[in-house]
């Protein structure tokens, strides 16, 4: 499973960032008294009873921006309460329950996730009476915390701990069990989803037209292909430029949302055109929520045998830098061909993003590529890397303990996750990594210091 995600919500002014810094051991977020400072989600990995969690800080709800970003600051919150595994609602003890707190309240009714109560700036034990209020929002007897006199943070971790869903990993008793995997098709207008689905589906399940903009709502078909089950998720095409209406509105969205629902991407493009501005905006989005994407071009029948394919995946290449791990696959979803190859790679991304390394074969390989490669010199020193861990699958998420986590610098980074990819099996699929300094009493080294000899 994903590590799982603590969102961090309330109205402004609460102390949300005090609190997120507080928990998180380190200033990471802006404190102000001035609202509407935190604008995107801010995460933070820790490890608490050996058990791993991303702290995810979130803007005031209900805050109209000055900058006219309110829009992107609802964004950034719904995006954190929609991938929340259990949601920390902050409250002002000195304050008291104002009519913001109950539309927050209000808001997480809907969601299906724990909600954990905090009655935040309770200073003092003289304060507690005036928290009890906090009972009237229906999440429970509220946990009273103070980041300022250091107050009950064991208690709420805890707490964190104790409502996380259960998970044990390998030895899971369902871990033999085959999940149904999740496919969003997304790209720009008029590059052939819908026929693709109609395709996978052997049935008009969407009204298929040359008129760009069909599908105007995403749509889940469900399918099977050699016996497995499928969940194919159709979203509405893209346009170049700023939406006007309310349908492209929705539509982009939607989109969105489907990309973080699905287990793999498939990026559809047209052969016969160049890849646009909205083709790279999904791209980017597809890579910041850490998905196993195939770029797809469709309609390879209009110019098979006039063009070669490796003109078309050296153009991929060049414009997505980000994700020359992806794979490419060329497809005609009106006729077909290579339709089942593209499902059944798409079958294989799912199978690697849901794969757990043994701690012993991870550290070996990160031995070998130290040895290959030390980190760089960071202030005339060269800082240690000690071992690593999988702490998290979908993406696969591995943390380095270090010395310096700050001395080992982004192109060391994107190094070792190459090397991951080259010698372990996530090779098509993206890899979250976090650097960690080895706290005083871990003693552990993996990685043994012939490796990481000075060179």
């Amino acid at each position: 499973m994903p590590v799982p995600q603590i969102a961090i919500v309330g109205r402004p002014n609460v102390g949300k960032s005090s609190l997120f810094n507080w928990l998180a051991g380190t200033k990471i977020a802006i404190v102000d008294n001035q609202p509407g400072i935190t604008r995107d989600r801010l995460t933070h990995l820790m490890c608490h009873e050996d058990k791993f969690f991303e702290l995810v800080d979130t803007g005031g709800m209900g805050f109209n921006d000055a900058d006219n970003l309110t829009k992107h600051i609802e964004d950034q919150i719904t995006m954190a309460i929609e991938s929340a595994d259990l949601i920390l609602l902050v409250l002002d003890t000195r304050s008291g329950l104002l009519p913001m707190d109950q539309e927050v309240a209000k808001r997480l009714r809907l969601v299906k996730v724990p909600v954990v109560c905090l009655a935040n700036k309770a200073d003092a034990e003289s304060l507690d009476a005036s928290a009890e209020e906090f009972h009237r929002l229906g999440f429970g007897a509220p946990i009273k915390v103070s980041t300022l006199q250091n107050r009950n943070r064991g208690i709420l971790l805890n707490r964190i701990i104790d409502t996380l869903p259960e998970h044990d990993g390998e030895d899971s008793e369902t871990a033999d069990a085959e999940p149904e995997m999740k496919v969003a098709i997304v790209g720009r207008r008029n590059v052939g989803k819908s026929t693709f689905v109609n395709t996978l589906a052997k049935a008009e399940r969407m009204i298929v037209s040359e008129v760009p903009g069909t599908t105007r709502d995403s749509v889940d078909v469900r399918f099977e292909l050699d016996g497995k089950a499928f969940t194919a998720i159709d979203t509405p095409g893209l346009r170049k430029g700023k939406s006007q209406k309310d349908i492209d509105f929705y539509g982009t969205h939607r989109a969105q949302r489907s990309i973080r629902r699905a287990d793999v991407v498939l990026l559809f493009h047209d052969c016969t055109e160049r890849i646009g501005k909205v083709d790279k905006q999904l791209c980017d989005y597809i890579v910041g929520q850490y998905k196993p994407v195939i770029l797809v071009v469709n309609k390879w029948d209009q110019l098979a045998g006039s063009m070669p394919t490796e003109k078309w995946v050296n153009y991929l290449h060049d414009t997505y830098r980000t994700v020359r791990y992806a794979p490419i696959a060329f497809i005609t979803a009106q006729t077909g061909k290579n339709v089942k190859a593209l499902l059944n790679h798409a079958q294989m991304l799912f199978k690697q993003a849901r794969l757990r390394v043994g701690t012993g074969e991870l550290n070996r390989m990160l031995r070998e590529a130290v040895k290959r490669k030390a980190p760089p010199l960071y202030k005339n020193r060269r800082p240690k890397i000690y071992y690593a861990t999988q702490v998290g699958t979908q993406p696969p998420t591995i943390v380095l303990f270090c010395s310096q986590p700050a001395a080992i610098d982004a192109t060391y980074q994107r190094y070792l996750l190459n090397q991951f990819r080259d010698h372990l099996e996530f090779d098509e699929v993206p890899i979250k990594l976090y650097l960690r300094r080895r706290s005083e009493s871990d003693t552990r080294d993996d990685v043994d210091s012939e490796a990481l000899a000075d060179v």
